[in-house]
């Protein structure tokens, strides 16, 4: 394959998803869609992209970055269904789908069939977690879609090299199988913690965000393939790393985490866009293989289109069977509808995706000195089932997720309460750390002195916390006239976003007329970044950007996957009489953490502006 052509495919997949995120369109269906259809433009060439390059270094940063999105503390708590979904309804699936392909292809051993059953039992929630952020999906549904798809990969990769096994020696041995599996999860998940806590400790001892962040970018890769090496899961070795170092990325420098949160997301931007774009260019020459290994089309179709079926009904027969397991461990509403409705929207988000296109290419074409059982037609079905349940289930999808009446909004309510909670404690602990330098502001500029600035910051920190707090949870305002409503303070938010744009003009103004440096430009211009981008992450809004259909806080820039949002910390208030935040004047930060989130001033000016 030609550098220049996978370099076309990628810049094509770009400027299809670029189109797709303008309008709100579900980017990996419209990539297979509009694949398709390239594939039969004459003169389009054939993409065969070496499946070990999808599975080595596509796959890994995909589910690396998942996990450290992921919250491990929901990952935890519903770790047996997961573990249900990721784990046993693969077997099942891949059981289920190898029966039908023994039955249906004359002469197919049953090991092949099974090769065939791993590389279609898979799922990947990238479309479905796509339309159920768009349509907002309460997070225990979130949750499980995307804590199956972390460990479903493992399950159909790790029987997918037992049956080819089985395929190469003719014998196929439970026993032998099961301690594969066992072997694979027990040093993947053991490899994967180590390789963790090793990145984890080396980030700690970095004071340089770019070269954390590199180092964040090869540990994927040295996850993956140092469980490989040793009979492990690379998978499950990516997704317990990446857990843990997005469950401990409070612990590190805000520098890195304002770094890390847009690369991930540029990262994932593109491997998802290239492979979605590669799965729907390649079914032509999948057809064109299957024309001329002689096995039929007409025969090829009617088997693919029955593991079709078989694919997408074995879901939602497992799901509602285990579905009173599920009802005694859930956390969201209680009765039978909410378990019902949720399994619904479950059962049709089987979706598949990079596993399954890497694996049916994978599959080798001779084993044991012949040649792989009807290879050609297992990988025109894997290519069917794919393609099928993108279109079939994907464009459905948003439907029943509206016909069931699946919603975010007590997820929404908790979270707003929780939130203002947190954000009184907050406020409360910086009022501490002022409270703690009055004595020695005292010694320095006298004990009334000391005290009246001791007085003007803890009221501006409480006013400030207190205010969005109101904001976040209304039922905190009581009667007194005093709080701020929602609507001024979105007032108040327009009013800061125009601010920052004429700021802006004014260093344009000066860079152009040659009376400011370029670097000096860069270093303010940072700064004035930041208090955009703290505009668009504040607590103004956080109860509206669940439902827009736009990147999510984890796409913007300033948000890690894993992590805090910029600005959870407060700024240092400083000596008296050393530049400290007074009563609603803004604290003009560093160019690298100041303005992460409106400080303890300009809450301190909501609160009066609400007043207002």
């Amino acid at each position: 394959m030609d550098h220049v052509e996978l370099f076309l495919l990628a810049t094509g997949a770009l400027a299809v998803t670029a189109v797709c995120r303008r309008w709100g369109l579900p980017v990996p269906l419209v990539l297979v869609a509009v694949g398709l259809l390239v594939s039969f433009v004459p003169g389009v060439p054939r993409y065969e992209v070496d499946p070990e390059l999808l599975l080595e270094f596509v796959l890994p940063p995909l589910l690396y970055s998942s996990a450290l999105s992921s919250s491990y503390q929901d990952f935890r708590a519903s770790l047996r269904p997961i573990a249900r979904l990721g784990v046993l309804l693969v077997l099942v699936s891949a059981v289920a789908v190898a029966v039908v392909a023994w039955l249906l292809v004359p002469d197919l051993p049953f090991a092949a069939a099974l090769v065939l059953g791993a590389v279609v039992a898979p799922p990947d929630a990238v479309a479905a977690a796509a339309v159920g952020r768009r349509l907002g999906l309460p997070r225990r549904v979130m949750t499980l879609l995307s804590g199956e798809s972390l460990i479903n990969d493992a399950t159909s990769l790790t029987l997918y090299k037992v049956a080819l096994a089985g395929v190469a020696t003719g014998a196929w041995s439970l026993g032998a199988g099961l301690r594969t599996f066992g072997l694979a999860v027990v040093v993947g998940v053991g490899l994967g913690f180590v390789v963790g806590v090793v990145v984890h400790r080396v980030r700690l001892r970095l004071d340089d965000a770019v070269v954390a962040s590199a180092v964040g970018l090869l540990t994927p890769f040295a996850a993956f393939w140092a469980a490989e090496a040793v009979q492990g899961s690379g998978v499950l070795a990516v997704v317990t790393a990446g857990l843990y170092l997005g469950h401990t990325s409070l612990e590190t420098g805000y520098s890195t985490r304002l770094y890390q949160g847009p690369l991930w997301s540029t990262v994932d931007l593109l491997l998802e866009g290239f492979t979605f774009a590669l799965i729907g260019i390649q079914l032509q020459w999948v057809l064109a293989d299957v024309r001329e290994s002689g096995a039929g089309l007409a025969a090829s179709l009617g088997v693919a289109l029955a593991v079709l079926a078989t694919a997408v009904l074995v879901r939602p027969l497992y799901l509602f069977a285990t579905a009173p397991l599920r009802a005694r461990a859930s956390t969201g509403p209680p009765g039978w509808g909410s378990v019902v409705r949720d399994t619904t929207v479950l059962s049709w988000a089987g979706m598949r995706g990079v596993v399954t296109l890497a694996a049916a290419a994978a599959i080798p074409a001779t084993t044991g000195g012949e040649d792989f059982p009807a290879r050609s037609v297992l990988q025109f079905t894997a290519y069917v089932v794919a393609i099928g349940t993108l279109l079939l289930q994907g464009t459905t999808l948003p439907w029943v997720i509206r016909r069931m009446g699946v919603g975010s909004d007590d997820d929404e309510i908790r979270d707003a309460r929780q939130e203002a909670q947190v954000r009184i404690l907050l406020g409360r602990a910086a009022a501490d750390v002022v409270h703690a330098r009055e004595e020695r502001w005292a010694r320095d500029i006298g004990p009334e002195a000391a005290g009246k600035a001791v007085r003007g910051i803890t009221s501006a920190l409480s006013r400030a916390e207190e205010a969005a707090a109101v904001v976040l949870d209304p039922s905190r305002a009581g009667d007194d006239p005093a709080h701020p409503s929602p609507e001024r303070g979105r007032r108040l938010q327009e009013l800061r976003r125009e601010m920052v744009a004429t700021q802006r003009d004014v260093l344009r103004r000066q860079r152009d007329a040659g009376e400011l440096d370029e670097t000096v430009m860069r270093r303010v211009l940072r700064e004035l970044d930041l208090e955009d981008e703290a505009v668009a992450s504040s607590w103004l809004t956080s109860r509206r950007r669940t439902r827009r259909a736009e990147p999510d806080a984890g796409e913007r820039v300033g948000s890690e996957p894993g992590g805090s949002e910029p600005g959870q910390g407060q700024s240092d208030p400083g000596e008296p009489g050393q530049g400290e935040p007074a009563q609603g004047e803004p604290a003009q930060g560093e160019p690298e953490g100041g303005r992460q989130e409106p400080d303890a001033g300009e809450r301190g000016a909501a609160a009066d502006g609400g007043r207002g």
